[in-house]
């Protein structure tokens, strides 16, 4: 005679459960920051979509929300911080469990213990175990909630360290958005260069055949033709490159990297205050606000670890069935299958671990002390960050201002040289020198241009705006 019938299906199930782990696929969560722009869900890669036309500095900016593979990691990292603190959250809450088991023993035993004089029993070699298993924490010394609160500033440091990402990304896009908007400039003003000295070669040429110009001034001019072209091949091959950059950090592949750009230089703006951009750097920095909370969360980790010199008190009960494997085996009158079940309290005192916790305590001290020292060490490079992107916007202003003027000087000392060459009152070189100044003027004109830009999204990347 085997176990009953419904009996088995049962058993069979405590069995597999206990056994088992969980098969489900897990699921993400996607946390972001507040203020910041949805995009692509956690887990998944970026879609390197190609550009369609010229691509503007916010489309720019969108491409890499998408597709920059540190703000995908940045989303991890705030995904894994979330299922840390629904793990932490998950330890205050009762745990309810299947346990089951097959016990082959060498001589019979009692299927369950007797709980009255001559009560009839059941032995076998061979016992089923089957049991649901409740425990309660009800007193840990504060540790549940310490590893709460600090899984919870963990998961919000995440987030602000994705936003710092997310900014310093933005600085690094418009930075090189600006440079290439400088460097079309620069090309356009040696390509514009480079025509006005072939025309100025075809007067020198039809001056030589009249016998009106030395052969000196074409052969000086075709020298200084020869430097322009070397200098646009490198001007190009710098755009080339800041191209290439571009598409790296928008996170766009090799193939991709042939694009273009639509957008023009802004005029700059006046010269902010450093005292009011500190304050709005210490209260909006997002690293400073991450390496504050972490801060915060190690000082929960140290009153966590310090809840181990106290006693533990839970609630523990079970209640499950014994059965035999063979019904031969049964003996005494007794029933081959029981119930049994159980209720009471565990108490957990530490009485000697060698120190184990003490030393543990004195790790957790020095980390939060070296995490209070990183936060006064950001502190005081805010402050030389505010300072340098202040000062690096009024001196780019200023650039702005003097080689705008030097343009217009540079433009008019070339007009009165070709007309005194035209005249015969003047010589090839002065034209060539003339010409070249205003090249050059025009180069620093937007090069202090593009740095102004740059200076502007220095200012407010030290912000944290």
């Amino acid at each position: 005679m085997r176990v009953p019938a419904y009996l088995v299906p049962w058993l069979a199930a405590v069995v597999l459960a206990s056994l088992s782990g969980c098969a489900g696929k897990p699921h993400t969560v996607a946390v972001l920051p507040v203020g910041e722009p949805p995009a692509h869900p956690v887990g998944e890669p970026g879609a390197e979509e190609p550009p369609q036309g010229p691509l503007t500095l916010q489309r720019c900016l969108d491409l890499a929300l998408g597709n920059n593979p540190d703000i995908a990691g940045g989303r991890a990292s705030v995904d894994a911080a979330l299922a840390q603190q629904q793990v932490s959250e998950a330890e205050r809450w009762p745990t309810l469990s299947a346990v089951g088991g097959y016990t082959h023993h060498m001589r019979a035993e009692r299927l369950v213990p007797a709980s009255r004089p001559n009560q009839a029993a059941a032995y076998g070699k061979d016992l089923f175990r089957g049991d649901l298993v409740l425990e309660v924490p009800l007193f840990t010394g504060g540790r549940i909630q310490s590893t709460i609160s600090a899984s919870e500033l963990l998961r919000e440091a995440a987030g602000h360290r994705l936003v710092r990402t997310w900014q310093e990304l933005e600085f690094n896009i418009t930075s090189v958005f600006c440079s290439i908007l400088r460097q079309r400039h620069v090309v356009e003003s040696v390509n514009f260069s480079q025509k006005a000295l072939q025309e100025h070669r075809k007067r020198i040429e039809g001056l030589l055949a009249a016998q009106k110009a030395a052969k000196v001034d074409l052969l000086r001019t075709e020298v200084r033709l020869a430097d322009l072209a070397e200098k646009l091949v490198g001007e190009k091959n710098r755009l080339d490159i800041l191209h290439r950059v571009l598409a790296n950090l928008v996170g766009l592949s090799d193939s991709s990297s042939n694009i273009s750009i639509q957008g023009e230089l802004a005029q700059p703006e006046g010269k902010p205050g450093i005292t009011a951009m500190l304050a709005t750097a210490y209260a909006n920095r997002a690293d400073l606000l991450a390496a504050q909370a972490e801060t915060k969360a190690q000082a929960c980790d140290l009153a966590a670890t310090g809840a181990g010199l106290w006693p533990a008190l839970y609630f523990s009960g079970s209640y499950g069935a014994r059965a035999l494997a063979h019904a031969s085996d049964k003996t005494s009158g007794g029933n081959e299958y029981e119930d049994v079940g159980r209720v009471g309290l565990l108490l957990d005192i530490p009485l000697f671990e060698a120190g184990r916790t003490k030393a543990a305590l004195r790790r957790e001290r020095a980390e939060l002390v070296a995490a209070q020292q990183k936060v006064r060490k950001l502190k005081l490079q805010i402050r030389l960050d505010v300072e340098t992107a202040v000062l690096n916007r009024g001196s780019s202003l200023e650039r702005v201002q003097a080689t705008q003027a030097a343009i217009e000087q540079a433009r008019e000392s070339l007009r009165i040289e070709r007309e005194k060459f035209e005249l015969g009152k003047g010589t090839t070189t002065d034209v060539l020198d003339a010409q070249s100044a205003l090249v050059d003027a025009q180069t620093s004109y937007y090069r202090a241009l593009a740095d102004s830009n740059t200076a502007q999204a220095q200012l407010r990347l030290a912000a944290g705006q």
